[in-house]
């Protein structure tokens, strides 16, 4: 017992000297806070009585369970309860309109700092608007701030304080599965019953032992099983091997979370969430090892059941003062369950109503709560982790989160996966980006086939949608999917290695959906022509094509498969089968040189098309139908072909977009976000430029006027009439003789630009004959900005013309009106 008492006391006084340090960090932010934090108002002390008043009859009658969590500290070192520090906001981001986005950004914003007792509850909490400051807190300040945040939006949330176990307590994930690992559950297949044709081909009798084949079978069981036993051991010396060690304070951690009750926002089920990690769990989950109490902004109440299993025996229901003692009688009572049909006879109407007024009379409400608003700021909010950084350990796994535009990639996520529990061994490497230009969305790289896999968002270039390979050399495996919707030939998916392509076609008109092409080796004078990229590309040995049904055709003449087998110099046509029909038409073409040995043109000739025809028809029988058919299909073999070199050479420029691309790792910025937006920034800039230079241009034209005249006349101490009529008249000539200069510049330049043009044109009509095309390109470049010239030199002399008298008229206005001339012009104006 002393020795019990000897760790309780040092234990308080570790906790003591964690307040003093926690205190001593806030001190100078709490020198700024509002009243409410360091005072309690009178209705915050008569709850404070109340509540001292609770917890007196508690301890009486229930000696043997711990002391409640009512009335802890707050970080002014006064005291405030529970229920007071609660905050419900609601804040202007879509993301937190949902409990998981709440509890992500919960999860993700602050760090965790364990319990300094890690049987007792804390002896201060501070309120939310501080833990969002310093983004640090315990378990129960994590609560608060998320009950909050979910009372905000709706839910019918509570903070739940009690004991769980100590992976959770201390927020250790690494016996846990990732969740973005977790597959999720495959839909039952259901089997479909195969229809048995009436008339079918009977397969080929089975003249194997049957003895011998039921040996085999056994012998397979007996190695499957083996097989299962020894897998099903091994999991068990994983599993053991991976076991926690006994916990010695199991049942004693103290822990806390948030409980939403069903009703409110369409939950149907109740359920907790670990604010820790922003998991969700079922209410009878074995992490969860027993509640003390739950409060929210309007109440308080007790556990009265018993946690013997933990939180699996426990009832909600909030509003049963047997199971749940509420401190507050006049608070509402959720989840209250209504009485049976023969109970609610037996109470009269007149006893319910006196009950009610009895509550009315007894109930008191809650104070409403001292804590400011919370606010989160957009550059806050989008940077989440403290620092831009958080690294969080699962069972074979780590998951690095950054902040958008922290890194230069654009690189928010990554999932390492190991192979082994000590992480030593990587096995694959998954990479999560947002805001690039290339519109990368994802990078999966698996460390044991060296296969890379990149997925991108809609919009690229090319449609790229996704691409799987092992090298950036071209000639290589890989594999490309497009968003077929965003491109004109319709590719869904390209496949391509060193000797064979084979591409996938989704919606096209032509109803092609496939096409396969073989390759053979380069011959080494085609590796040696470099400089045609034709004679560079891999020779084409077999080009293979398959459409779909065109119903507008008979299938007779509805091609299927085609294939042109380009060094056998043969083309393999099948049709589609036809109604009623086991067996497909289909003919071979077998190509020839236009002339013989003895240089007779050759046309078509019977042996030149083999033909199976299920159909009768007339016009498939004429040589000349067939043999232009023949010259058709020869035409799209060359421009097959011309495809083909196309899809390569769409490859190869791919794959340097892709390289230009991560050597760039360019990130788009909204042009709302006035921060990071550079080009925004360099617009308002020149735009505050631009109109200092204007004002600067008008400071200039504001400048004396008159200057120059007046230093013409001398030094002139006090002017006579004379000479402000002097002055004007001098001040108005110049002005004149400038405007008729301005005009006769331009008239001089549109007469040059004119005769410019006329000796060009009677020099085209000279040398007509024998000009050549670039000749007459370069002649008609010319008329085209001679005449553009002369139009603006044209519409510049009549504005000239329009605008002089005004301009005259509104100087010698300027000039009546001016201080200096005014009393000496009176009588001229």
């Amino acid at each position: 017992m002393e020795a019990l008492r000897e760790n309780e006391a040092e234990e308080k006084e570790e906790e003591k000297k964690a307040f003093k340090i926690r205190c001593m960090c806030v001190y100078m932010y709490t020198s700024q806070l509002p009243a409410s934090y360091k005072i309690n108002s009178a209705k915050e002390k008569m709850m404070l009585h109340i509540a001292a008043n609770f917890c007196r009859q508690y301890t009486h009658l229930c000696p043997d369970r711990k002391e409640l969590f009512l009335h802890p500290l707050n970080e002014c070192g006064v005291e405030k309860f529970v229920s007071t520090t609660v905050r419900p906001t609601l804040l202007p981001y879509p993301e937190l309109y949902n409990w998981d986005g709440c509890a992500r950004f919960v999860s993700d914003y602050l760090t965790m700092e364990p319990l300094p007792n890690p049987i007792e509850p804390p002896s201060c909490l501070f309120s939310p608007t501080t833990i969002l400051k310093y983004q640090r807190g315990n378990c129960f300040d994590f609560s608060m701030l998320l009950c909050s945040l979910l009372i905000g939006v709706g839910y019918d949330a509570y903070c739940v304080y009690g004991y769980a176990t100590r992976e959770m307590c201390m927020m250790d994930e690494t016996r846990e599965v990732c969740p973005l690992l977790k597959k999720s559950k495959e839909a039952q297949k259901e089997t479909v019953k195969e229809k048995t044709e009436k008339y079918a081909v009977k397969p080929p009798r089975d003249l194997r032992s049957k003895f011998e084949l039921q040996q085999a079978a056994k012998k397979e069981a007996e190695i499957q099983v083996a097989k299962q036993k020894k897998q099903e051991e091994e999991e068990e010396r994983i599993m053991e091997a991976e076991k926690p060690k006994p916990d010695s304070l199991y049942g004693l951690r103290v822990h806390a979370w948030v409980l939403i009750l069903s009703g409110k926002r369409e939950v149907p089920e109740s359920f907790f969430i670990d604010p820790f990690t922003a998991k969700s769990y079922s209410t009878t989950d074995g992490h969860f090892l027993g509640i003390e109490a739950l409060w929210n902004h309007v109440n308080y109440w007790v556990n009265m059941q018993s946690c013997l299993n933990g939180c699996k025996d426990l009832i909600f229901d909030l509003g049963n003062p047997l199971r749940w003692e509420f401190m507050l009688l006049g608070a509402d009572k959720p989840l209250l369950l209504l009485p049976n049909e023969e109970e609610e006879e037996e109470l009269a109407d007149e006893d319910l109503d006196n009950l009610d007024k009895e509550e009315e009379e007894k109930g008191s409400d809650m104070p409403p709560s001292w804590v400011e608003p919370i606010q989160i700021s957009l550059k806050e909010f989008e940077t989440r982790c403290p620092q831009g950084k958080k690294v969080i350990h699962y069972k074979k796994a780590k998951l690095e989160k950054w902040a958008p535009y922290l890194n230069s990639n654009g690189l928010v996520e990554r999932l390492t996966v190991f192979e082994d529990q000590d992480c030593t061994k990587v096995l694959e490497v998954r990479q999560w980006f947002k805001n690039r230009e290339d519109l990368l969305e994802m990078r999966q790289v698996n460390k044991i086939t060296e296969v890379t896999t990149e997925y991108f968002s809609p919009g690229h270039v090319l449609g790229l949608k996704a691409h799987v390979y092992k090298s950036t050399n071209p000639e290589t495996e890989r594999t490309m999917e497009f968003y077929n919707e965003t491109r004109v030939d319709g590719l869904q998916k390209r496949v391509e290695n060193a000797c064979e392509m084979t591409e996938y076609f989704v919606g096209r008109s032509d109803f092609l959906y496939y096409r396969h092409t073989n390759f053979g080796k380069r011959t080494k004078r085609a590796q040696i022509l470099v400089a045609n990229p034709d004679a560079n590309a891999r020779p084409i040995m077999q080009i293979k094509e398959c459409f779909h049904r065109n119903l507008e055709k008979p299938a007779n003449e509805d091609v299927v498969e085609r294939i042109f087998m380009i060094s056998e110099e043969r083309i393999l046509l099948t049709y589609h089968l036809q109604e009623n029909y086991i067996t497909a038409s289909k003919r071979e073409f077998i190509k020839r040189a236009d002339v013989d040995n003895k240089g007779n043109k050759i046309i078509m000739t019977p042996d030149m098309c083999l033909s199976y025809q299920v159909g009768s028809s007339q016009e498939d029988k004429k040589l000349i139908h067939l043999y232009k058919m023949m010259l058709k299909l020869m035409e799209e073999e060359k421009h097959l072909k011309h495809q083909v070199w196309e899809s390569g050479t769409e490859v190869l420029e791919i794959l340097k977009i892709r390289e230009e691309e991560e050597g760039a790792s360019k990130l788009t910025v909204s042009i709302y976000d006035t921060e990071r937006n550079e080009k925004g920034k360099k617009q308002r800039e020149a735009m505050e430029r631009q109109m200092q230079e204007e004002r600067q241009r008008q400071d200039e034209q504001d400048l004396d006027y008159l200057a120059p005249f007046i230093i013409q006349m001398g030094n002139i101490e006090k002017m006579t009439k004379w000479q402000a009529l002097r002055l004007k008249e001098d001040c108005l000539t110049d002005f004149k003789y400038r405007l008729i200069d301005k005009a006769n510049i331009i008239q001089v330049r549109f007469e040059k630009e004119t005769q410019e043009l006329q000796k060009k044109q009677q020099w085209y009509q000279q040398n007509q004959l024998s000009m050549t095309v670039e000749d007459e390109e370069a002649y008609i470049t010319y008329c085209s900005d001679a005449m553009f010239r002369i139009r603006i030199l044209e519409m510049r002399l009549n504005r000239h013309k329009e605008t002089a008298p005004q301009k005259y008229i509104a100087l010698e206005e300027k000039l009546c009106k001016d201080p200096r001339l005014s009393e000496y012009l009176k009588l001229y104006a």
